[in-house]
């Protein structure tokens, strides 16, 4: 029957490299191993008995750049894959999105640089003289280094939570330059909006803390139902860790004041599944809730001990008895990437 052009976008998508030198692309090889990794999630092993039985797993020790199959045509098993679940396309596109993004943190991992003692050295003034000065300047460099690839996980992780979710329900995220949702004190600009699917405005968030971000910033939580509401949409709120608290109350009353929807925890969690179907809610339970509920599982009360060490050659890290490490590339593969702006469309390519 032939993949739809829809479908060879998706494709095209997951295999293009995109911009900035730290990109990545994922060849025929990595998308077999996807694909064969859809068929064992939905349990089609019998219709692809050219596939091992078993496979490395997607959230396992192996680094994910070695997360290949080699010598099975992708292309032609994609297209029998889409032709037994129509849905499974999205499945794919979701995937392979969570894949690129892990395999960029490696790279930015293998090439982040080390920072300069230009860019943190007045910093040292805080704490000059509590200790001898080539420690200070090593910790002021440490610490600089976990802040940018901390930093970098949040801008990459912030490009690919909501959308994939807002795919899997069958919605889309909308950057606020392209927006219906306007804002009632300045109605030529738009909302970025987590997910709109037909005439419901998502909001999603993994968890609402009771410390308060900047009044500014909080204030516009709470106008987003209402700018929903007055440009002709139903504001949703769905937060997945259901811990009260009482920001979560004050923006759940701002919902429902809008005549909105609000679902927490469990019912956040159904509500998705519901709307995604048998297909996308298999993807949705494996690799999104579950990692997130195990990890909120394990948040320690103490902190453990950390150990990091890095030389030109390796970064190594042992927190609570656990170590990884990975090769540095060269200084000269090293890059500043540029940051990615704040309105960034069509990030599945779905």
């Amino acid at each position: 029957m032939g993949l739809t052009q829809a479908q060879r976008a998706i494709v095209t998508r997951a295999q293009s490299l995109g911009s900035g030198g730290q990109a990545v692309a994922i060849n025929d090889e990595a998308c077999a191993y996807l694909v064969a990794v859809i068929v064992q999630d939905l349990g089609l092993q019998t219709r692809f008995p050219e596939l091992p039985e078993t496979l490395p797993e997607f959230f396992g020790s192996s680094p994910p750049s070695r997360l290949e199959l080699p010598g099975v045509p992708f292309l032609e098993m994609f297209e029998r894959l889409v032709s037994v679940d129509a849905n499974s396309d999205i499945y794919f596109a979701c995937l392979a999105a969570l894949h690129k993004a892990r395999l960029k943190y490696e790279r930015i991992l293998e090439t982040q640089p080390v920072p300069t003692i230009d860019q943190v050295g007045p910093r040292g003034l805080l704490q000059f003289g509590g200790m001898d000065a080539s420690a200070l300047a090593g910790f002021l460099l440490w610490r600089k280094w976990v802040f940018d690839i901390d930093n970098r996980a949040g801008q990459e992780t912030g490009y690919l939570f909501e959308p994939i979710i807002a795919a899997a329900v069958g919605g889309v995220p909308v950057s606020a330059r392209r927006s219906p949702i306007k804002r009632r004190n300045a109605p030529t600009k738009g909302r970025q909006v987590d997910c709109l699917r037909e005439k419901w405005a998502y909001e999603i968030k993994l968890r609402v803390t009771i410390a308060a971000s900047g009044q500014g910033r909080w204030r516009e939580e709470l106008e987003f139902p209402e700018d929903c509401r007055d440009s002709g949409y139903v504001p949703v709120l769905v937060v997945l860790d259901p811990t009260p608290n009482a920001k979560l109350s004050e923006l759940s009353a701002a919902f429902f004041g809008a005549g909105g929807e609000v679902y927490v925890g469990r019912d956040a969690w159904a509500h998705l599944e519901a709307l995604a179907g048998s297909t996308m809610a298999r993807f949705l339970e494996k690799y999104v809730h579950d990692p997130l509920a195990e990890l909120l599982r394990k948040e320690p009360v103490e902190l453990p001990d950390l150990l990091l060490s890095l030389n030109p050659n390796r970064l190594t890290v042992e927190v609570g008895g656990e170590r990884f490490s990975i090769v540095r590339a060269s200084q000269a593969d090293a890059d500043e990437e540029p940051q990615l702006p704040d309105d960034v469309d069509d990030p599945l390519g779905a």
